[in-house]
């Protein structure tokens, strides 16, 4: 199966996204861990993670999508 050049980097872009994301998920654990759980600190470190994950897949789609292939 032939994937086209559209395709390719959208998988691309979404992978770099969901590993930047995982890293940031990881940090955010690994750093504002206590007793088992996160911080009240950590709890808006990771809300802050998701809402950056999101605003990056929203500018990538964006993009993506002006993109003349």
């Amino acid at each position: 199966m032939e994937l086209d050049r559209e395709a390719v980097m959208q998988i691309v872009i979404s992978s770099a996204a969901l590993v930047v994301f995982v890293a940031a998920a990881v940090f955010v654990s690994t750093n504002y861990a206590s007793n088992g759980g996160l911080t009240d600190q950590g709890g808006v470190a990771i809300v802050g993670a998701i809402g950056l994950f999101i605003v990056v897949m929203l500018a990538a789609g964006v993009w993506m999508e002006r993109q003349r292939f």
